[in-house]
């Protein structure tokens, strides 16, 4: 037996989500039928962070086990040709059977892409979400500032969030604007359900003046999810990628991080 670690990006718009479920058309379900393909038996595939409906996904990590013995090229060829266009495995290769793409992560970033702009887009509609009304990114950049380090996330967490948990460690949480884009960048050990649509839809009332930027600092003492804002589109989140420790010997050293648009990563310096 031997255990595959993939890379894939996939447009979330057209599957009920990344886990399998009984109505299918899921990306989980998509993948394992392609990989079975290649393999020449049926394989169950874990990855690193699952995604909503709606959500997507530039640099998601997965692994597999599989008898079947291929070239890393077919694993990725072979896959993408049973797949449909909205996804694509990016790179493939061993891994140590310790390896997990879930339980080894250090660490989780998530994207949102909000156009904001009077009038709604028509090119990009299902990829960014959108705002009409102006937006303070300066007082934004202050509301996420309450959000780092180690806090109890419930009033940003889906009714249904199965999490043994509400704490989790947020390393980053940055806005930046490019025109009539808002980035969102978030980065923490792990996610809570809804947690990054959640936050969004709070720095965005922010934004918009509803509330002062310390009004976040309230809500995370509140613990109380009723008080916040409600949950925004799924449409401009991207799973963005995931760190791993330097011994499983994946690429980038184990940081598998998509980078930012290149007009944004100029505003970043």
């Amino acid at each position: 037996m031997v255990r595959i670690a993939l890379g894939l990006e996939y447009d979330g718009a057209a599957f009920h989500g990344w886990q399998s479920q009984p109505g299918g058309n899921t990306v989980q379900d998509a993948l394992e039928q392609a990989l079975g393909q290649v393999a020449g038996e049926a394989v169950r595939v874990v990855c690193a962070g699952r995604t909503d409906a709606g959500v997507h996904a530039l640099a998601q990590v997965a692994h597999f086990d599989t008898h079947a013995l291929r070239p890393d090229g077919a694993w990725v060829r072979g896959t993408n040709a049973h797949l449909p266009q909205q996804v694509a495995v990016r790179w493939a290769q061993p891994v140590d059977a310790g390896f997990h793409a879930r339980f080894s992560a250090r660490s989780r970033s998530y994207r949102y892409l909000l156009y904001n702009h009077p009038v709604r887009p028509a090119l990009d509609h299902g990829r960014v979400g959108w705002c009409h009304r102006p937006l303070d990114v300066a007082a934004m950049k202050s509301a996420a500032c309450h959000l780092l380090g180690e806090q109890d996330f419930s009033a940003f967490r889906a009714a249904e969030c199965q999490a043994k948990s509400p704490l989790k460690t947020l390393h980053r949480a940055e806005v930046l604007r490019q025109g009539d884009m808002v980035l969102f960048e978030f980065c923490a050990s792990a996610f809570l359900q809804h947690m990054v649509r959640n936050l969004v839809g709070a720095l965005v009332a922010v934004g918009k003046g509803r509330y002062p930027p310390d009004w976040i600092a309230e809500l995370l003492t509140a613990r109380d999810r009723s008080r916040a804002a409600p949950t925004f589109s799924p449409a401009g989140l991207y799973f963005a990628g995931v760190e791993y420790e330097s011994r499983w010997q994946l690429r980038g050293g184990g940081l598998i991080i998509a980078p930012l648009p290149s007009s944004l990563a100029k505003t970043t310096g």
